[in-house]
């Protein structure tokens, strides 16, 4: 080869490398991703950001709030992008290119609002709080691929389109619940649990941890709770229970997503397992048969006994010590079996022992017969208000969880293999088309805290049941609770979430396909759209 050739050879070289660092951003609209829950405002500026396996991502220095959200980050885009992004310390995060997560001393920004700011250059996301930053992440998430979601290298490209976003939740409490005493899910399945509800910024986990059919966390004090109490499940199959180091284990992992554990020990109905492991529990001092059907209302503690409220003083102070959020839930639904002064006086004394040891009580609705603290909660939970309407003229707040809306149990018709129907069938439209501050008279927005959806498990076995009961629906509750009611129309969001569809898959859930919704086939769009070329 001589030279000249070479000469040309190189130059060609340089050229192509000159135009391929010169490639243009791709022209994309911010305004026609199908984000869930809906942003409070969003500009588009109709281009792009490329992620490569260049980019960095920037926090300021001194900040491990951001810097623990950065790491999320990092570990969550890694095994399909196959990028192993550095997060490095900066002093102005938001002047490189790149990915800024920024920390900001604006108060004017909630705890969990965030801004995000897409450019062809750089994307800069700032929060007042790391929770913030951290939900800002999931609006990220959205904007990627799809295939974001697996867990094997795909190919790019990467891109973001441009623009700005300004967000906040409407309501603080936006959470799920799980019951895993009817039917018992080891840590993993939680862990599995609590990922699906972060990616839909949901900030509450509420575990049932004990009913009529199994007791499952770990009392020291009181061994056979989880031994004997803890040993079967609905069905008459083997139970199970977490140790303290498992719920641990479970609440830290929360945690590190910005969710909150709220444990439930239901009583002073709903407590056979307790009764069939403590004879001094019962009024006639005799232990119960451990019960597995799928019946409520027959059990009662015995509430004039003073070692049922030492009982509950141990267990209450064991759960408190491994529970760093700020509420520990009682239950108090369909003590039927237990008369009603003596319900009441129950109540009164748990919630001055919850107290105690530096909780706040939450439960069901039924506990407003009761003298209620203010700065308890209330949970809605019957298709009718009264209770809770009680419970607001006392000064407490709500959590909304109308069984006829809300339930994740409830069938989605009368062909669904899974679930209940006593509160009616719960089809995805039904979920979401209902506004959470008018739901009932006499509840006003000033009255509530936020929503949840409760899932009980008296139908589902694996974790197949439990996807397939929680979606579709859960992202219409995350964005009931999340999104302002001017961004609220089932038309557009019954769009969006057909959308989701591609991510469902990559992100392994076992979704009921609604006939309400229109999923998305990308694989059809992607022929039409060839053949629209040709």
């Amino acid at each position: 080869m001589n030279k000249r050739i070479r000469i040309l050879l190189i130059q060609a070289l340089l050229v192509s490398l000159l135009l391929f660092s010169c490639k243009k951003p791709t022209p994309k609209d911010l305004a026609k991703e199908n984000l869930i829950p809906q942003p409070d405002s969003l500009v588009a500026t109709g281009s792009s950001f490329d992620w490569t396996a260049k980019t960095k991502i920037y926090v300021q220095e001194k900040q491990e709030g951001s810097q623990q959200v950065a790491n999320y980050l990092a570990k969550l885009i890694a095994p399909s992008t196959g990028f192993t992004p550095e997060v490095k310390r900066v002093t102005n995060p938001a002047d490189k290119k790149g990915i800024a997560l920024i920390l900001s001393d604006d108060t004017i920004l909630g705890d969990e609002a965030y801004t995000l700011k897409i450019t062809e250059k750089r994307v800069v996301l700032e929060a007042h709080q790391p929770a913030g930053l951290f939900w800002g992440v999931q609006t990220i998430r959205q904007l990627l691929p799809a295939k974001i979601e697996l867990d094997s290298v795909q190919k790019g490209p990467w891109e973001l389109a441009s623009g700005i976003i300004k967000d906040a939740p409407n309501y603080q409490y936006r959470g799920a619940m799980l019951d895993v005493a009817r039917h018992f899910f080891g840590v993993e399945d939680v862990k599995r649990f609590i990922d699906l509800i972060a990616a839909y910024k949901m900030n509450v986990l509420h575990l049932h941890l004990t009913d009529d059919q199994g007791w499952r966390i770990e009392i020291k004090s009181w061994p056979n709770l989880t031994t004997h109490g803890g040993s079967t499940q609905v069905g008459g199959e083997k139970g199970g229970f977490y140790t303290q180091n498992q719920y641990s284990e479970i609440v830290n992992y929360a945690q590190e997503r910005f969710i909150t554990v709220i444990p439930e020990i239901d009583m002073p109905g709903h407590t056979n397992a307790a009764l069939a492991s403590y004879a001094c529990l019962n009024a006639n001092n005799k232990v119960t048969e451990l019960y597995t059907g799928t019946n409520v209302g027959f059990s009662t503690l015995d509430t004039d006994k003073e070692i049922t409220y030492k009982f509950i003083d141990d267990v209450i102070g064991e759960l408190a010590a491994l529970t760093p959020g700020e509420y520990i839930h009682i239950g108090g639904d369909e003590s039927n079996a237990t008369k009603k002064k003596d319900y009441i006086s129950f109540v009164n004394r748990v919630q001055k022992i919850v107290s105690s040891h530096k909780k706040k009580m939450i439960g069901w609705a039924d506990v407003a017969a009761a003298e209620l603290e203010e700065n308890s909660l209330a949970q809605f939970w019957q298709t009718k208000p009264d209770n809770a309407i009680k419970a607001v003229n006392q000064n407490v707040k709500i959590i909304m969880s109308p069984a006829n809306r809300a339930y994740l149990d409830m069938q989605y018709d009368s062909i669904c293999p899974l679930g209940l129907h006593w509160a009616g069938y719960v089809d995805v439209k039904k979920a979401y088309q209902w506004s959470i501050e008018s739901f009932a008279e006499g509840i006003s927005k000033e009255n509530i805290v936020g929503i949840e959806a409760p899932l009980w498990g008296e139908t589902i076995e694996t974790m197949d049941d439990i996807e397939y009961l929680v979606f579709p629906r859960l992202p219409g509750y995350a964005e009931l609770g999340w999104s302002k009611n001017t961004n609220k129309s089932w038309d557009g969001y019954r769009i969006r979430l057909g959308q989701q569809k591609e991510r469902f898959g990559y992100m392994n859930i076992n979704y009921y396909q609604s006939p309400l919704i229109p999923w998305a086939d990308r694989e059809n769009e992607k022929i039409i759209q060839e053949k629209e070329t040709k």
